[in-house]
């Protein structure tokens, strides 16, 4: 176990194999070890740090208000201490937010970009986005991690054969502290670097699931800005793609970082 001080906080982190630096940002609620099907893989090629974002797993959980920049900043710390100028990023979810502002911010220091069932802004503009977002803050705040983790579990692995994903997923996530799990929700709302992302220059891929929450459509729209960037579907996968479509989402990232290596 490995944590260094940055940012006013401690953060944990791990780091397996070696290469070229790719750096893995787990989702809302979750932490470096829900990446356990893609270390393994990915570091007989690379040298992969993991982190746990502030306010989850065995990072500090100082009280809110958290934000996106605030977490692209510990992230940045990290890279310092580690001595890495530039990364590979993979980021899921709150990863991939968090993987945007990095890149638009710091663009010298994202060698590559895999924006997985994400996107770059949290803004709810209808009213359907509207009762969504305050849907899922009520139930945070009324329940806790545990009564949340139990409904997102049926939402997250609806299949039968997927109840030990559930039982896991529901072990790791009541494991999560109220306030600070409340404080990264609102950091994300409401975040938005949409209108800079045409700026991006790195080579990009974005993953969706073709039962994500956010439409295949709405990844195609925004992945159509971003300079040579594609769009990758995954089928029969829902929001915890590298979890429920581990083998498939090994072999896209893989094959997208070498095309990378190949084109240098």
């Amino acid at each position: 176990m490995s944590t260094l001080h940055t940012n006013g906080i401690d953060l944990h982190y791990e780091v397996a194999g070696q290469g070229e630096p790719l750096l893995l940002l787990h989702g809302l609620g979750s932490r470096s070890e829900d990446w356990a099907f893609q270390v393994p893989a990915f570091a007989r090629h690379y040298r992969v740090i993991t982190a746990d974002m502030r306010g989850h797993g065995r990072t500090s959980k100082p009280p809110g208000p958290y934000s996106v920049p605030m977490m692209a900043d510990d992230v940045a710390g990290l890279l310092d201490a580690l001595g890495v100028d530039a990364a590979h990023f993979v980021g899921l979810s709150m990863g991939g937010m968090i993987a945007f502002q990095f890149a638009v911010d710091r663009p010298e220091r994202v060698r590559s970009l895999v924006i997985v069932n994400s996107g770059p802004a949290l803004v709810a503009r209808t009213m359907k986005e509207r009762w969504q977002v305050t849907q899922r803050l009520a139930l945070a705040r009324l329940f806790g991690p545990g009564r949340t983790a139990v409904f997102l579990s049926q939402r997250l692995f609806p299949k039968l054969e997927q109840a030990p994903l559930r039982e896991a997923f529901i072990a790791q996530w009541t494991q999560n502290d109220r306030h600070a799990y409340l404080a990264a929700m609102r950091a994300l709302v409401g975040w938005s670097v949409l209108d800079r992302i045409d700026a991006i220059r790195c080579p990009t891929l974005v993953i969706s699931g073709d039962r994500d929450y956010t439409p295949v459509e709405a990844k195609r729209g925004y992945t159509a800005r971003i300079p040579g960037a594609r769009l990758e579907v995954i089928a029969d996968s829902g929001h915890a793609t590298p979890i429920d479509q581990p083998e498939r989402f090994n072999e896209l990232v893989l094959a997208f970082l070498s095309e990378r290596e190949r084109e240098r």
